[in-house]
């Protein structure tokens, strides 16, 4: 049996998926859209990506493929999945769904109305690690989790160009950690309350953003958890998760080139951690799209559905009223009230 799939978006990610999918024995990506596709012939050819199109309409009507891969800009998400929900094409949709949760939620009832299976692209979930520090904290390895700690600091900040397309630091990079919260704790947050600054390039808070925050959650199971975000830490790609508990603490450290440790009387010495996060996050990438086949193939568990797209989304508003109005915000009455 054969798994027909298209792509929409062939960027960086819709290019690293391709590649992946490739590796995957009956999975067949036959069509490939963009906006620009004359310098993308070597490439599809190289992963026997069989049609490369500038109108992504066709792989809609294409009684061949089963599932569509949304990988474009986020603010063409909901409506492309509305589309793609109503051709009964299974849907990966690379996060967020949307920079509104109304929309969010309309793209969301049109999947569930059409009976497709929808998985969002939040890739920390199908980390090695991550996953095994999720095990032992579901198991009660450590007892009853008390604190939740996340640091997620890129390398150097993206172009200004990025910044203003983003959707903003929350809703572009601590998105993921809203959803690493929720998936680690498993528990639903409350409440939310941010602080953030312009640290690193002045330029960033002239078009309305922040390159440095912290935010602290409470969950309903009573923990309480804190994310810090800096868009440039100079050693590299930092990415650590911490969980206490009543009964001990879990903690995920940074992955690093290798893990020599040089010890002399003057220093102690090992490598920086990765420095991209196509390189930390290697596996899970894999991983993420090998779910998602076995998703659609083989109805295996939704590992990170539609609802977990949106409760990061309305994690993210949150924090950015928080922000804004220096109060915490209750999600509860916050999201009867968001748009």
């Amino acid at each position: 049996m054969t798994f027909t799939i298209g792509i929409i978006g062939a960027g960086r990610i819709g290019q690293l998926h391709v590649e992946n999918l490739s590796a995957l024995p009956f999975v067949r990506v036959k069509s490939v859209s963009d906006i620009k596709v004359d310098h993308l012939q070597d490439w599809a050819a190289r992963y026997q990506v069989e049609e490369l199109t500038t109108d992504y309409h066709l792989l809609l009507q294409d009684p061949e493929i089963q599932a569509i891969f949304i990988c474009t800009p986020t603010s063409t998400h909901a409506g492309i999945i509305k589309e793609v929900a109503l051709s009964k094409k299974d849907i990966f949709c690379e996060k967020p769904v949307s920079f509104s949760v109304k929309e969010t939620k309309e793209a969301l009832e049109v999947v569930s109305k059409t009976g497709v299976k929808l998985q969002v692209g939040f890739n920390r979930r199908f980390d090695p690690d991550f996953i095994k520090l999720r095990q032992v904290v579901e198991d009660g390895g450590i007892g009853i989790p008390h604190l939740l700690k996340i640091t997620s600091r890129d390398p150097a900040p993206p172009s200004i160009d990025y910044i203003i397309n983003s959707g903003g630091l929350f809703m572009d990079m601590m998105i993921h950690d809203f959803d690493m919260a929720r998936f680690m704790i498993g528990s639903e947050v409350k409440t939310v309350s941010a602080v953030g600054a312009v640290l690193i390039d002045p330029k960033i808070g002239e078009v309305g953003d922040i390159d440095t925050a912290i935010v602290t959650l409470t969950f309903a199971n009573g923990a309480i958890g804190v994310i810090d975000n800096s868009r440039q830490a100079i050693y590299g790609y930092d990415q650590r998760v911490e969980v206490l508990g009543s009964e001990g603490m879990a903690h995920v450290e940074n992955n690093r080139p290798s893990t020599i440790e040089i010890s002399t009387k003057d220093r102690v010495v090992k490598d920086n951690p990765l420095y991209f996060f196509i390189e930390r996050y290697k596996d899970a990438y894999i991983e993420e799209v090998k779910e998602f086949v076995n998703l659609c193939v083989m109805g295996k568990k939704n590992i990170c559905d539609g609802n977990d797209g949106l409760q990061a989304e309305l994690i993210a508003k949150a924090a950015k009223e928080s922000l804004d109005k220096g109060h915490p915000v209750h999600l509860d009455l916050y999201e009867s009230h968001s748009k």
